[in-house]
């Protein structure tokens, strides 16, 4: 399985960024999809995550309002659309598939992998 984030950058606050990750490796449409970030210095924390259908979806109590996540399933694709960007969403952010297919999507780090090389997000002030 492979996972390649991308469609990070320095950007400044209050500008938008649209990230997007590429899966390969396992049929994507069973699994669901999650981002996750992280910053120097601190742990790796959940942004969004997405049901394997599209119909849940989940986010972070710090971007609720600001970011969307969805996916295409017939392209193995999935995004996040990031608009009133701040300098505390400055990060690597990753994305993971879970574990096992199908299922309720987890706010948990631990229940997903193949997070990939991840895609740096860098808003200044």
């Amino acid at each position: 399985v492979q996972l390649q984030a991308s469609g990070g950058g320095l950007v400044q606050a209050g500008a938008s960024l649209r990230l997007s990750c590429a899966a390969s490796g396992r049929t994507f449409s069973r699994f669901n999809m999650g981002w996750f970030r992280q910053a120097p210095g601190k742990e790796r924390e959940f942004v969004a995550t997405i049901g394997w259908a599209g119909d849940r979806t989940s986010y972070a109590d710090s971007v609720k309002g600001r970011f969307t996540i969805s996916r295409d399933n017939a392209k193995n694709m999935m995004y996040l659309q990031m608009t009133s960007l701040k300098p505390d969403d400055t990060a690597v952010y990753y994305c993971g598939i879970s574990r096992v297919p199908y299922g309720v999507p987890s706010t948990r780090s631990s229940q997903y992998e193949y997070w990939g090389q991840g895609t740096q997000v860098t808003v200044s002030s």
